[in-house]
């Protein structure tokens, strides 16, 4: 059954209501996307759990009960039945195809199901209980009891080495070459892109610029193309704000190849390149830029289960961090919101270069 099918056996009609009216205000597709799945698992639980639909708004103790159902300790539950999310409800969930795993969720699963239910709340125009301090506290303490190590999205980060080695798999002059160059370079070098920005991007949010220097502070330092990027509706930005950033160097002559190959005057940036030659006019998915990513991968010899498109966000901060590239400089390309999550990749790297990991040596 296919996740509209089931969304649709699942949510009430203001529940459709309310998803309709955040559309209406523009919001970003994959954030309504992961508003309807996370609000139909709630309706589905609620449900099993209790016998009753969703309440709005939902009393403190369903919160808690719902983080009590959903992290819990599978030694504990197997000399205790009672323990964590009850048996029943969790077959109920499996047969409705709505729950994935039969054991505890991850807890960041859990945060943006919290999160998201508070979004609802607010939409919906009713006050939630989700600042209530015994509800922080709770899932405070859930978290750090689960134990569980959080999972990047990318194991390894495609930082410039990796980087550089994906390039050498796509230098020919073919379409697919030259799309899949651009793809990379645009994705490392405007910030670590995530993957839906890349897929969206279009021609009304690229400008040329003048040259930049390779060297800002020397005089006679040789200046390289530059281009503008606006950012436009990002997981952090809106369209409204205005944020933009650049790619120069590189990265611009391989958009500017692409562009040019394709024929790219208006619309989408990059296109679906059929197995002919062709180019298409369907943009491409997030998906395909994860799927391009993981292909290069693999012809370059390197392990595409070790990397997704992620790490090339992941890997710019990374390099940025072994190029000694300022904090602030760096978020500003990468338009990172939180400075703890943009300073943990460089913490690694201060980590594994500091004398104390040398002791056992």
């Amino acid at each position: 059954m296919a996740a509209a099918d089931r969304y649709a056996e699942i949510l009430t009609d203001a529940d459709v209501a309310t998803l309709k009216h955040l559309a209406d205000t523009g919001m970003g597709a994959n954030t309504l996307r992961a508003l309807a799945s996370d609000l139909a698992y709630l309706e589905a639980w609620c449900r099993a759990a209790t016998g009753r639909p969703l309440p709005w708004p939902a009393h403190p103790e369903l919160v808690l009960k719902f983080v009590a159902h959903h992290m819990w300790d599978p030694e504990h539950k197997a000399v205790d039945t009672a323990h964590g999310m009850p048996d029943d409800v969790i077959e109920e969930l499996w047969d409705r195809k709505v729950l994935k795993v039969r054991g505890p969720h991850a807890p960041k699963t859990v945060s943006r199901r919290l999160s998201n239910w508070s979004t609802l709340h607010q939409w919906k125009g009713v006050e939630g209980q989700f600042d209530d301090p015994g509800i922080k506290k709770a899932v405070r303490l859930a978290m750090k009891a689960s134990g569980r190590t959080p999972q990047r999205k990318s194991r390894k980060p495609v930082t410039r080495d990796v980087l550089d080695r994906l390039l050498a798999t796509c230098g020919g002059s073919k379409a697919i070459d030259l799309r899949d160059r651009a793809i990379l370079l645009i994705a490392f070098a405007a910030g670590g892109r995530r993957r839906s920005e890349v897929a969206t991007l279009r021609h009304s949010q690229i400008s040329v610029v003048d040259p930049i220097k390779l060297r800002p502070a020397d005089q006679a330092s040789p200046t390289v193309p530059c281009v503008r990027i606006a950012l436009g509706r990002t997981k952090t930005t809106t369209a409204g704000q205005g944020a933009f950033v650049f790619a120069a160097g590189r990265a611009a002559v391989a958009l500017h190849e692409w562009m040019q190959a394709a024929g790219v005057t208006s619309g989408p940036i990059f296109r679906e390149v059929r197995k002919n030659g062709s180019i298409g006019m369907n943009p491409l998915t997030p998906q395909s830029i994860n799927l391009i990513l993981k292909k290069r991968c693999q012809m370059a010899g390197l392990d595409p289960t070790d990397f997704s498109a992620h790490g090339l966000r992941s890997g710019f901060m990374t390099q940025a961090g072994r190029d000694g590239i300022p904090l602030v400089d760096a978020m500003r390309q990468s338009a990172h919101k939180s400075v703890q999550q943009a300073a943990g990749y460089y913490d690694e790297q201060e980590h594994a270069q500091s004398m104390s990991v040398r002791v056992g040596l």
